[in-house]
């Protein structure tokens, strides 16, 4: 039995005339009474009943109609489904970020509009290290990586979505808190102790710090450790040191901490939106397509977009 013979049944039980229900399919009357009677021979039953002067349905017949009919429906529907997959309309999209991310506005942006564009899509959103972003795409554990950057081995592709200043935290009592609304140099840190992330968290910020210190002339002498953001800037607070974090944890107001812009002119981070190389699904390919026609990413990025599936 073939999806065909269905076809044929249906517009002979809806016409009820061979001949009308032939010129409906764009076949000859022959061959379709000769499937119909195939199907009938397959099926076990007799479909039709017919005379000279008419054709109806057998009671066997009107119940395999409504049968027949479910089976194209849902044929149809598994067609769509493919489809919609297929432009990424469909599915599931893990999606790895580190947890900076949100607090820079046009990332949550992103997310909400690709949500409104794709309701159909079930978006799997977890936080971790750029270190484990990088590792979960080589896994393919998740499909897109929201990350700050690190080395990145060759299987990976990056594409730049923004960048933005570096601050120096500092409790409001902080005699460098008084005066430097402008700003201050990194160098003006060097004897202070640092609250920052560990080695081993794997946050892309930590190598960017080293060198950032080291090109302004000291080595950090971290006093406190903390795996949160939000941990650090309340220790902070708590007078045990000073910090660097994204210019966007300013969103975060705690009594007792003040933010201010790094003037070293490398003192800038970005965030990379990480896929794997030439294994970019549709649903990751509207993802990007979507920052990238928002204008939540730099223009130039569609090329970057292009070169993904290279």
């Amino acid at each position: 039995m073939e999806l065909r013979h269905l076809r044929y049944f249906i517009a002979v039980a809806e016409e009820l005339h061979f001949g009308r229900a032939a010129q409906v399919l764009g076949i000859s009357q022959p061959p379709l009474s000769q499937q119909i009677q195939a199907l009938e021979n397959e099926v076990g039953a007799r479909l039709f009943e017919r005379t000279n002067r008419r054709v109806e349905l057998s009671e066997a017949g009107r119940l395999f109609l409504q049968e027949a009919r479910l089976v194209l429906a849902q044929v149809d529907k598994a067609a769509d489904v493919a489809r919609r997959a297929q432009l990424g309309e469909l599915g599931e999209l893990k999606i790895g970020f580190t947890s900076s991310a949100p607090f820079n506005a046009s990332i949550p942006q992103a997310i909400f509009a690709f949500r409104q564009a794709f309701p159909a899509v079930h978006l799997n959103l977890q936080e971790m290290s750029s270190t484990e972003v990088a590792e979960s795409l080589v896994d393919e554990s998740i499909q897109v990586g929201l990350m700050r950057p690190l080395p990145l081995p060759d299987s990976l592709a990056v594409i730049e979505l923004m960048r933005e200043p570096l601050v120096a935290v500092l409790s409001a009592g902080h005699p460098l808190a008084q005066g430097s609304e402008r700003g201050l140099h990194l160098a003006q840190l060097a004897q202070e102790p640092f609250v920052f992330f560990p080695r081993s968290y794997g946050s892309g910020l930590y190598a960017q710090l080293l060198n950032l210190c080291r090109d302004a002339g000291f080595s950090p002498r971290f006093a406190q450790e903390a795996g949160e953001a939000m941990t650090i800037i309340g220790l902070v607070a708590a007078g045990l040191g000073v910090s660097v974090l994204p210019a966007s944890y300013q969103r975060i107001r705690i009594d007792g901490v003040v933010y201010r812009t790094l003037l070293d002119q490398e003192a800038v981070t970005a965030v990379w939106l990480v896929q794997r190389k030439g294994v970019q699904t549709p649903m990751a390919k509207a993802f990007v397509e979507l920052l990238v026609a928002s204008g939540l990413a730099p223009r130039w990025a569609a090329q970057q977009l292009q070169n993904l599936t290279l």
